[in-house]
């Protein structure tokens, strides 16, 4: 995965969120659940590790703004 830049974090209530999960369908479903209470840069694709098992998952949340902001 690509490297987390300051920006990313540079704020308190700004995060960088990485989800380890066996299945697509699964991932997907955590970053909904953390949609629904905070503003995030939704991510549309996961990726998968030689050599690790599952998929992974990195979006961004903005804790400081509602979801529909």
């Amino acid at each position: 995965m690509r490297t987390i830049l300051d920006a990313h974090v540079a704020e308190p209530g700004l995060a960088v969120v990485e989800i380890a999960a066996a299945d697509d369908a699964t991932a997907f479903a955590v970053q909904q659940l953390l949609a629904e209470h905070c503003a995030t840069a939704r991510a549309d694709r996961t990726t998968r590790e030689p050599g690790e098992p599952g998929v992974r998952l990195r979006f961004f949340a903005d804790l400081r703004q509602a979801p529909d902001a």
